[in-house]
């Protein structure tokens, strides 16, 4: 197990180069001018200029990356181009944010998705599985960002049940994390369902049956733990594409997070923090894959991790 956390920690080096190059050749392909923006426009060509050159942006573009992959290895993600603060600390300031609205929106994942799909798969074709169906299309086809405008509509303009926006409290929690939990609960519902359906059909769960064990105890005992590894698989996927979300959801609910840290940056073309924070959300995504790998074996312990 150890050697292959290793081994897999290694082959990241690679990923995350390649993650950095990519985003610093986007950020060039953005069309105006990152010093012009900073001045403000009525600044002079002379001031714009002496800026450019403060930032480094007067070097060729070679210079400028490997110049950035050095700072990388040894620990600086460089400065802001709007704050003039380390990036490393803004990042920090803004990331735990991040991961408690992914972390509990991945909770929302799991129990509405599986509950969802095991009662769909305990009675395939009934009403409940087709009134799961229908809600996890629902879901599915629904964009993160209109169905948090619906909901703040409904539950904090109409009922005042929640407040608008913000991350202060419990209470500030519900929407943003249901919101950006519903897309994947439908996703994980149906992998549920289908995984579930597989596994049910085995011999040693109508073996399970003859003799005698309590229904209840068939599915979550038996079935469910052999039906896990595919769903692990979907919610440590989703898990990434929640983060992802966030840049959407903390703008419409006005939580000062990483997502929406980017969304600013890119706006202003503050290509370091660009850099920064995507590397940043790129790693924690990394890991999740690992822990994935690691719960995989947990599961199912013939599995070669090797």
């Amino acid at each position: 197990m150890l050697t292959f956390i290793i081994k897999r920690l290694l082959q990241t080096i690679p990923v995350i180069l390649g993650i950095t190059l990519v985003i610093f050749l986007i950020m060039q392909m953005v069309p105006g001018d990152s010093a012009q923006v900073l001045a403000g426009e009525g600044a002079s060509q002379e001031t714009i200029e002496n800026l450019r050159h403060s930032l480094g942006l007067d070097r060729p573009l070679h210079v400028q990356y490997f110049d950035y992959i050095r700072g990388l290895f040894q620990g600086d993600l460089g400065v802001s181009a709007k704050s003039h603060q380390p990036v490393i600390d803004e990042i920090l300031a803004r990331l735990p944010i991040t991961i408690e609205l992914a972390f509990y929106s991945t909770l929302i994942t799991i129990i509405l998705g599986m509950t969802a799909g095991i009662i769909s798969a305990v009675r395939p074709y009934s009403l409940s599985d087709m009134s799961v169906t229908v809600v996890a299309l629902l879901g599915i086809s629904f964009p993160s960002f209109w169905l948090g405008l619906i909901l703040m509509y409904i539950f904090s303009v109409e009922l005042q049940w929640f407040p608008v926006a913000g991350w202060e409290s419990i209470s500030h929690m519900v929407l943003p994390a249901f919101t950006l939990g519903a897309g994947g609960a439908a996703i994980v519902a149906r992998m549920t369902r289908s995984s579930m359906l597989e596994v049910v059909r085995q011999d040693y769960i109508r073996t399970a049956r003859a003799k005698g064990i309590k229904s209840y105890l068939v599915i979550y005992k038996h079935a469910l733990r052999n039906a896990l590894i595919p769903v692990i698989t979907v919610v440590g996927l989703q898990f990434g594409a929640l983060l992802g979300g966030t840049v959407l959801i903390e703008s419409v609910f006005a939580i000062n997070g990483l997502g929406r840290l980017i969304v600013e940056s890119i706006r202003m073309r503050d290509i370091p923090m660009v850099q920064g924070a995507i590397l940043v959300a790129s790693l924690v995504f990394v890991i999740v894959n690992l822990f994935v790998d690691i719960l995989y074996r947990f599961f199912n312990r013939r599995i070669d991790l090797n």
